[in-house]
């Protein structure tokens, strides 16, 4: 998946003609079905033949081959993606997510906190996952505050981690 980017994920069926949610990742949430067939983890095409918005960045899909909601309950879950030279470059100060993975963490003074291995999304934002050089993962929101410089080009991020809150009980 070295040359793939994650463009959206399957959602569940919607009805019980075959139509299934797909939560786009795309900036025009729309645009996902205009790429052509996207392959998933096990390089399966997925063709979207109809497309449209639910909410947000949330469709409702149509996709070849999908009749009933059966076929639509299989492809729940099942994460797509689109090979990179088929998306644009990105502008000036944007990026793709996974163009941030294997980059060098570090503090505003220099201090290494590690390399990032992940950037999920649980529904509340992105997040920057950290493996540091010794020690459990390091988990930071991927926000300008706690982000306030990317230099890709650099290999590095700058990350300002947030004050512990002193006040918030243990779980």
């Amino acid at each position: 998946m070295d040359d793939k980017v994650l463009v959206g994920v399957f959602g569940a069926p919607h009805g019980v003609r075959g139509e299934i949610r797909l939560k786009s990742y795309m900036q025009d949430p729309l645009s996902i079905a205009d790429y052509g067939a996207l392959a998933d983890e096990a390089g399966r095409a997925h063709e979207i033949v109809s497309a449209r918005p639910l909410k947000d960045d949330m469709l409702v899909v149509r996709v070849k081959g999908v009749s009933d909601r059966d076929a639509a309950q299989k492809l729940t879950n099942q994460q797509l993606y689109l090979a990179r030279e088929t998306l644009p470059a990105p502008e000036d100060d944007e990026f793709y997510c996974r163009d941030l993975i294997g980059l060098r963490a570090e503090t505003p003074e220099g201090e290494p906190l590690g390399v990032i291995v992940a950037v999920p999304n649980y529904g509340a934002g992105d997040i920057l996952e950290i493996a540091p050089p010794a020690g459990e993962t390091l988990l930071f929101p991927f926000t300008r505050a706690v982000v306030p410089e990317i230099d890709i080009a650099g290999g590095k991020v700058i990350v300002v981690p947030p004050a512990e809150d002193e006040t918030a009980p243990d779980r």
